[in-house]
């Protein structure tokens, strides 16, 4: 069978990806909502070429993360590729120059929510699949979509159980978040919360008789501002991030519904960035004694059905800097860049690294543009991208 070189098709393998990433962005796979379809597509289109799938849901069933693989054609002890990707996309705000979800190019650029973020790169990787497919590969190639990303991370620890029962534990990953295709190799945790107040409503003429949720949440808040002062006392001497301490972040307090009501809900949406595993453990200690043992107590004086309880949204793990990373090295390898940095947001690449697969974080497009209006990717990045694909087939052949 004559193999397609992609040196001599290499402006076709673009247009290929840059069709399938129109595919993408035209799917409204906004977090916490459907991704059935771009599931569909995505896993079709990698069935047709010999591959095998899975696939893991929430527990509704309309989220769904999909993991499929060229199985090798020669047995090797190369460890298998993860390419990783989230198929979800952050919400659209007014004001875009275009429709969202519709693709669209101006000189350099592609336009479209998720375009940077992250379905650039899951393009380009079903666009180099067919080569993939072709290849006389001995090592495993596997593709990894998953959903809530965005959203602290909710779908990719289902596909981690997953991955751990079927004993798919060793590998190199590769997590395509945007990063002008630079190797990042750590990040801080992401762990975030929303803890619900309830209290009893009444006259605000008579605040003895009523539970101010409010009030009560404000305590709760000026305890968080409180112990982040603490953390930063905690930073480690050698902490390669900007700032060096773990942070936390209060995003929004929501409660009560007229001046002269005694408010008997409210909620606070907070979170934390922990540099270290054990400032989050810290934390949360911290904050659960405060509240079960100072503020509920009071609260209960008043009205014995008055309760807090914090809801767990996300706890993304961080990504720790490893001397020897194999991820790394293959992408060096490759780029002919040895450079490593940090980022400030979250990926799933400690989830991967957790069960002991060496990751990466390297992709397509600036972070700069993500989650923003009229975002999009510079089509070079697309081209870097499949550059950097057409080099793990290299590796991934028997000679």
């Amino acid at each position: 069978m004559l193999i397609m070189s992609t040196e001599n098709n290499s402006e076709l393998l673009f247009k290929n990806s840059v069709k399938i990433l129109t595919d993408l962005i035209s799917f409204k796979t906004i977090s916490g909502e459907d991704n059935n379809s771009l599931i569909d597509y995505c896993d079709e289109k990698l069935i047709k070429l010999g591959a095998t799938s899975f696939r893991t849901f929430d527990e509704h069933g309309k989220r769904v993360n999909l993991f499929a693989t060229l199985k090798a054609k020669n047995s090797s002890n190369k460890k298998p590729i993860i390419l990783s990707g989230h198929t979800d996309v952050v919400p659209v705000s007014k004001g875009w120059a275009t429709d969202p979800f519709t693709a669209t190019i101006k000189e350099d650029k592609l336009y479209g929510r998720g375009s940077c973020d992250m379905k650039g790169f899951i393009a380009c990787t079903l666009a180099f699949a067919p080569i993939y497919s072709r290849s006389n590969l001995d090592r495993d190639i596997h593709f990894s979509f998953t959903f809530d990303e965005e959203t602290a991370c909710q779908g990719a620890p289902i596909l981690i159980e997953e991955l751990k029962k079927r004993n798919i534990k060793n590998g190199i990953c590769i997590i395509g978040e945007p990063t002008n295709m630079k190797i990042i190799d750590a990040h801080k945790g992401c762990y975030e919360y929303t803890t619900y107040f309830k209290g009893l409503a009444g006259h605000s003429s008579a605040p003895h008789k009523g539970v101010s949720a409010v009030e009560y949440a404000s305590r709760y808040v000026n305890k968080l501002i409180e112990l982040r002062e603490k953390l930063k006392e905690r930073s480690p001497q050698d902490s390669i991030f900007d700032p060096p301490y773990s942070t936390l972040s209060i995003g929004g307090v929501f409660g009560g519904i007229a001046h002269n009501v005694i408010a008997d809900k409210c909620h606070v949406n907070w979170e934390t960035r922990p540099v270290v595993k054990e400032d989050a453990i810290f934390l949360n200690q911290e904050l659960d004694t405060y509240a079960n043992e100072v503020l509920l107590p009071e609260m209960k004086k008043v009205f014995s059905n008055a309760s807090i309880e914090k809801e767990i949204i996300g706890e993304i793990i961080g990504f720790d800097r490893e001397e020897k990373s194999e991820a790394c090295e293959l992408i060096s390898s490759l780029t002919g860049d040895n450079s490593r940095q940090v980022v400030s947001f979250g990926t799933e690449a400690g989830l991967f690294q957790e069960i002991g697969i060496s990751t990466v974080v390297c992709g397509p497009g600036s972070i700069e543009q993500a989650h923003k209006i009229d975002e999009f990717i510079v089509l070079d990045e697309l081209k870097k991208c499949l550059k950097l694909l057409e080099g793990i087939k290299e590796k991934s052949i028997s000679n």
